[in-house]
């Protein structure tokens, strides 16, 4: 199933994330799940309880809504809540969820959109990515970046993206990496930004990632044959280090993003792992990156 159609088999997972520290908000929003289903209390005791809808409530039950204090201490109340330990906990979670965003720095060049995939991303144990354009955001070296961005948005945006793209990178070498798995199309190595020497530099940094244990590289050769038809385009999975949590999937369009997650992400994993097959195997990248590192 192509990213287009499962887009369009998904509509109800198209809504915003508020902003905020979206993983603690996940979290708070599955334990207060299980706490009103455990008490055997409806969506609509939760609404009675807060005067908000039943779509809000659904939003922040799948952590894409904001809670104040006073919210979660209510609900606990009126879900028969008793246990202080268990109250404190969610009430902390509370507090992380409308916490400082670590990228605040960057609000310069960081739509809000794009908000929740940055603490997606820096907290994920597991990233799958499928990129048909250009590197991936963290495979990229900041030359790379810098020319990505220089032309389209001018020097001082582009400089900023590439910080901001160092940053990221370090989920790649903390002591507890996070897995990233990526497939990326042959053409996309083919017509890098800015010329021969940025693109050295890239392809040098692309064979030293490819010896680290934890990042797994393949190439979609031009020739493939049987690479599933892939209509949105690029788009990542991402892996809460949370065994309760779903999976999300972060598909970017031009003035915006959806966020699938649960059963939404499923057609996205069914069309990673077919383009997993169809890609040449991450032992052969080395190879096929110096053949086209010998073209340019």
């Amino acid at each position: 199933m192509s990213t287009g159609a499962a887009e369009q088999a998904g509509d109800g997972f198209h809504e915003e994330w508020e902003t905020g520290p979206t993983v603690a908000r996940m979290v708070l929003g599955a334990q207060l799940r299980r706490l009103r289903e455990a008490g055997g209390h409806s969506l609509e005791d939760a609404e009675a309880v807060l005067r908000r809808s039943r779509t809000w409530i659904s939003r922040l039950e799948l952590g894409r809504a904001e809670l104040r204090l006073r919210e979660v201490a209510d609900l606990c109340a009126a879900y028969g809540a008793t246990d202080r330990a268990a109250v404190a906990t969610l009430l902390g979670l509370a507090r992380q969820a409308n916490a400082s965003r670590w990228w605040s720095a960057f609000r310069d060049v960081v739509p809000r959109w794009y908000e929740p995939y940055l603490e997606l991303e820096q907290s994920a144990s597991l990233i799958r990515a499928y990129e048909a354009q250009v590197v991936p955001d963290l495979l990229q070296t900041e030359a790379y970046t810098r020319a990505l961005f220089g032309e389209h948005r001018g020097a001082g945006e582009a400089e900023r993206l590439a910080e901001l793209r160092a940053v990221r990178r370090r989920i790649l070498h903390r002591p507890a990496p996070a897995r990233l798995w990526a497939v990326i199309e042959e053409a996309a190595l083919r017509r890098g930004p800015g010329g021969r020497t940025v693109a050295f530099a890239q392809f040098e940094h692309l064979l030293d990632v490819c010896d680290l244990p934890h990042v797994t590289l393949q190439v979609l050769p031009l020739a493939a044959d049987a690479a599933p038809p892939v209509a949105g385009g690029s788009f990542s999975l991402l892996r809460p280090p949370q065994p309760e949590l779903p999976d999300v999937v972060y598909v970017e369009r031009l003035n915006g993003a959806v966020y699938p997650s649960g059963p939404g992400a499923v057609p996205y994993w069914h069309t990673m792992n077919r383009l997993v097959l169809a890609a040449a195997p991450a032992t052969a990248t080395q190879a096929i990156l110096w053949r086209i590192l010998r073209g340019l």
